[in-house]
């Protein structure tokens, strides 16, 4: 086999790959078709390169956040207020920009996306000193503040939907000279995000020392390395994700309320376990994560297409993270079983040698 070929192959993300590929084949095949206006020639329902941009561009709110909840899950943590960080990123630029009353079409999109990348980096950092300092496991933490992001937003906002500047929704929907009803920004976003986060984690220093933290923390604080700091550039950078995501998502639909990304956390958490993401810590890639918000989309778009009752898109999807789990646990044991029984092999081979 060719060595490419076989790297392929021997990807950690290509069993992810594969399921994709395998989904978008039964997509193909059972969704139907149906006739172009314009042209007057058949298009597959699922196949055709505007309902492909649309599923990248529903995964890219998801996975520009599952990237930075996979560096938080890598250190051993979890972050359950990545939606609400979004929905009060997205109100407070959508305030400040209305009251504010900016003329000079430039300055407005510098403005918002200083504020929604400064708000969700603040509320980060607000988790990641509350982590550390009140040492109390994150899952609570970040239950807590879910519950006051929201509700800032909802005091804030007063529960009203507030248009953004035109210009804003006029940048994140640029065609770049193609189809009108196309508008590749936000799937750009996460691809350059899910970019930055893999040469992150995998190119630098601080990277490797997510995963030291998450692999063994204990370990990792005798060897010198700054516990503290670490988890709070975790936490910081989680926030800092979803002011992006915030940023894009509020930007392409026009306007924003204190109700915006109500759940996205169990769909951005499940993007990076179905990823392969370890709970444990330890384990997870920002690509990874990438793949399993497109991997949910795509549960999502086959049981529209398929003509699934929709009541059931949530047991489908709750399954499928089950089995996700439930597999990498397998998979884990497997690599520790045969990894045991090598060395025990090499042990014997050396205890039989003159």
């Amino acid at each position: 086999m060719h060595p490419t070929i076989r790297r392929l192959f021997n990807a950690q993300q290509s069993g992810l790959i594969l399921v994709i590929l395998l989904l978008g084949a039964v997509l193909t095949v059972f969704a139907g078709s149906h006739i172009d206006r314009m042209t007057g020639r058949s298009v597959n329902n699922f196949l055709n390169f505007y309902t492909l941009m649309q599923t990248a561009t529903d995964a890219s709110f998801f996975a520009i956040m599952a990237v930075g909840a996979t560096m938080v899950i890598i250190s051993g943590g979890v972050d359950l207020s990545v939606g609400s960080i979004y929905a009060l990123a997205g109100t407070t630029m959508a305030l400040a920009l209305r009251s504010w009353n900016i003329s000079s079409p430039l300055m407005t999109v510098f403005a918002g996306m200083t504020l929604c990348l400064g708000v969700g980096l603040l509320c980060g950092l607000a988790n990641g000193v509350m982590v550390v300092g009140l040492r109390v496991h994150p899952f609570i933490i970040t239950l807590g503040t879910m519950w006051v992001f929201r509700g800032i937003a909802f005091v804030s906002s007063k529960a009203e939907s507030i248009l953004v500047p035109d210009v804003l929704t006029s940048v994140v929907k640029t065609t770049f000279g193609s189809n009108s009803a196309l508008y590749p920004v936000p799937m750009l976003a996460m691809i350059a995000v899910t970019a930055l986060g893999a040469i992150y984690l995998s190119r630098t220093v601080m990277g490797r020392h997510i995963y030291a933290i998450g692999g063994n923390a204990e370990a990792s604080r005798y060897s010198g390395l700054r516990l503290g700091r670490i988890l709070i550039g975790v936490y910081t950078l989680s926030g800092l994700m979803a002011g992006i995501a915030a940023y894009v998502g509020i930007s392409y639909y026009g306007s924003a309320t204190c109700g915006d990304a109500t759940g996205y956390e169990l769909y951005v958490i499940a993007s990076a376990v179905v990823g392969g993401a370890s709970l444990s810590g330890g384990k997870g890639n920002a690509v990874n994560a990438m793949l399993g918000a497109i991997l949910i989309v795509l549960i999502r778009q086959a049981i529209r297409q398929l003509h699934f009752d929709q009541n059931y898109e949530s047991i489908i999807i709750g399954c499928a993270i089950v089995v996700a789990v439930v597999l990498d646990q397998l998979n884990a044991r497997l690599t520790a079983e045969t990894a045991h029984s090598g060395k025990a092999v090499i042990v014997g081979q050396a205890h039989r040698l003159p």
